[in-house]
């Protein structure tokens, strides 16, 4: 099995089967991100990529779970990528769970009846960033703590209703744009009361549907995963116990971790 520069995934792809099956991401300019700086965005040939499987196939006896790397694989033509789903359901009859990085732009550029024939073919899980709800966030790719950014991107999640929301703290990664702005005042980062106070209103305003909240990111302060709206009220709970108590509250700060 071949890798070419850093590879991320999910943490909650922690047990999952790695297989490169793009190089960077097609977008690769937000401010904020500097996970794919050190490689050009290309699809793999999917010869290589079939030779991966087979690889993956003779170290690991059993895959219940594969996820695709690296940033925006359903960039990749629909035709290619249904052959790689089908050929890693082929090479892996016991697998229950394929997944990958998407952007929302990818989405928009598939049809309908694509993303249908994909999902049939065995994605189970696209992971996208959805970053703000608000416009001018957007713009400026910058997570800014306003009271609109909170507003519109609860309003959003709840046209969307994903199967899955995982909220994660902002953290500045070494040598990003967003680390310079930060250094010359012109990015001003949330408190940690704040981030919990943002935490509590998506929460609070979610529509009652079913969703997964994996709200365990290392960087969070109040590390909690449950379905919803069934653990709504025990981790507004915890949420409200760790501003009245919790002593990070105090610091103009968070300190997180680079990816």
């Amino acid at each position: 099995m071949r890798f070419e520069g850093k590879v991320y995934r999910p943490w909650m792809e922690a047990e999952s089967v790695l297989i490169q099956t793009t190089l960077g991401c097609s977008n690769n300019q937000c401010t904020f991100c500097t996970m794919f700086d050190d490689k050009r965005f290309k699809v793999r040939d999917i010869k290589d990529i079939f030779e991966d499987i087979d690889a993956a196939r003779k170290i690991y006896p059993h895959v219940e779970s594969i996820f695709l790397v690296d940033g925006n694989v359903m960039a990749i033509r629909t035709e290619m990528l249904i052959s790689i789903l089908d050929y890693i359901k082929i090479t892996f009859p016991e697998i229950n769970n394929i997944s990958l990085y998407s952007g929302f732009n990818d989405f928009r550029r598939k049809s309908l009846s694509e993303l249908k024939e994909i999902k049939s073919a065995g994605l189970s899980m696209a992971y996208s960033g959805l970053e703000s709800g608000d416009p001018i966030v957007l713009e400026r790719i910058q997570k800014r703590m306003t009271r609109e950014h909170a507003i519109n991107t609860t309003s959003l999640l709840n046209i969307m209703q994903p199967d899955a929301i995982a909220p994660m703290a902002l953290a500045v990664q070494p040598g990003s744009v967003l680390e310079k702005e930060v250094n010359r005042g012109e990015f001003v980062l949330p408190t940690p009361l704040q981030i919990l106070e943002e935490e509590k209103y998506l929460l609070e305003n979610l529509e009652d549907f079913d969703c997964y909240y994996w709200g365990d990111h290392g960087n969070n302060i109040s590390p909690m995963r449950g379905m919803l709206p069934q653990a709504r009220k025990p981790f507004l709970d915890k949420i409200n116990q760790d501003i009245a108590h919790n002593p990070i509250t105090k610091q103009n700060v968070i300190k997180t971790f680079a990816w």
